[in-house]
């Protein structure tokens, strides 16, 4: 029997990334997709790409009416919203959050980041961080996943077998990333405007990206120690893509191929995860996929472990994993509806 799916906020980028996806999944039925400000209409006209091929009609969130129809929801809303509206979905339904609600274990964290008290904390104790590569197992239990942001998706499966290996320091981490527009949403701001973003590259919330405590939170439950991190995002005028370079003082003295044996080692059985030894990561082989590619550098002189990711921002730093997720979370297949192979050029 097809697993009942619905999508609250299927109008955004990540909704639509969900329902472009989750339409060719084998267990899949989709049944609401809604979308308060784009309702009553037909979903090919939301998104021009799914124009006849996903015929459903929009409409508002009716809670009861959902929880009621479905096995899964998922949420592709601003931040504060899911956690408002997951306690009425009841103790049946599973949950795959594609924002910030359910990624942190202290709710005091999320205040501090978000601005607002966490309105439903015993739901968010049981939530489940969802990058499968660090908690699959837990993941197979779950009920509520807190989808991980694309920044801290990239950069911690950049990072991750060097601090598991403990050949590099916890503290003192560099992340340097650049992301496509589209991670700022679907919206129109002047910021992601196009004649601002065109032929430009600027850094933004240096110091200050709410991604920062997702990723000194794994680094710490990876490490068992407090971790100390440095994010810088960058802009980048493309439309898709997220490519970090993460910088580690070594602990002991290590070439590049022991360092990419490690991370071979690490991901041998992962479905989407390729370790690059001759080439480099970039954005555009990944693009479209639910890859992520990983390499590793050596500078000797320097002491540090530098650790690359690239990865494309909508669909394994959002929707993808998001799928990836419920697939572990049903006991479906991990690469069900995701063996889609990157667009290139």
């Amino acid at each position: 029997m097809a697993l009942r799916v619905s999508i609250i906020g299927a109008s955004g980028y990540g909704g639509g990334e969900l329902v472009r996806l989750l339409w060719g999944h084998p267990h899949v039925q989709l049944v609401h997709l809604t979308a308060e400000s784009r309702a009553a209409e037909v979903y090919g006209e939301v998104f021009p790409n799914l124009r006849d091929v996903v015929t459903h009609t929009t409409e508002e969130a009716d809670l009861a009416r959902i929880a009621a129809d479905s096995d899964v929801v998922f949420f592709a809303l601003p931040n504060g919203l899911p956690m408002q509206m997951a306690p009425h979905l009841g103790h049946r339904v599973k949950i795959v959050d594609l924002g910030a609600d359910f990624r942190f274990r202290d709710p005091a964290t999320y205040q501090q980041w978000y601005k607002a008290p966490h309105a439903c904390p015993a739901l968010l104790a049981d939530a489940v961080y969802g990058q499968p590569e660090l908690h699959r197992e837990r993941l197979r239990t779950a009920r509520v996943v807190g989808n991980p942001g694309c920044y801290p998706t990239a950069a911690l499966l950049a990072m991750a077998p060097f601090l598991r290996a403990g050949v590099v320091e916890p503290e003192g981490i560099v992340v340097d990333a650049k992301s496509g527009v589209s991670g700022a949403g679907r919206s129109p701001s002047l910021g992601v405007h196009f004649s601002e973003v065109n032929e430009n590259v600027k850094p933004y919330n240096v110091a200050a990206h709410r991604h920062q405590p997702e990723i000194a939170q794994e680094i710490a439950l990876l490490t068992g120690r407090r971790a100390t991190v440095t994010f810088v995002p960058h802009l980048i005028p493309m439309t898709r893509g997220i490519l970090a370079t993460v910088y580690l003082r070594l602990r002991q003295r290590l070439t590049t191929p022991e360092a990419e044996g490690l991370l071979r080692e690490a991901y041998a059985r992962e479905p989407f995860v390729r370790v690059l030894t001759g080439a480099l990561p970039q954005t555009k082989a990944t693009y479209g996929s639910n890859y992520c590619d990983v390499a590793v550098r050596i500078d000797p002189e320097g002491g540090w472990l530098i650790a690359m990711a690239a990865i494309d921002n909508l669909v394994k730093g959002a929707a993808g994993q998001a799928v990836q997720n419920m697939n572990i979370m049903c006991g479906l297949p991990e690469d069900a509806g995701l063996r889609v192979l990157p667009l290139y050029p």
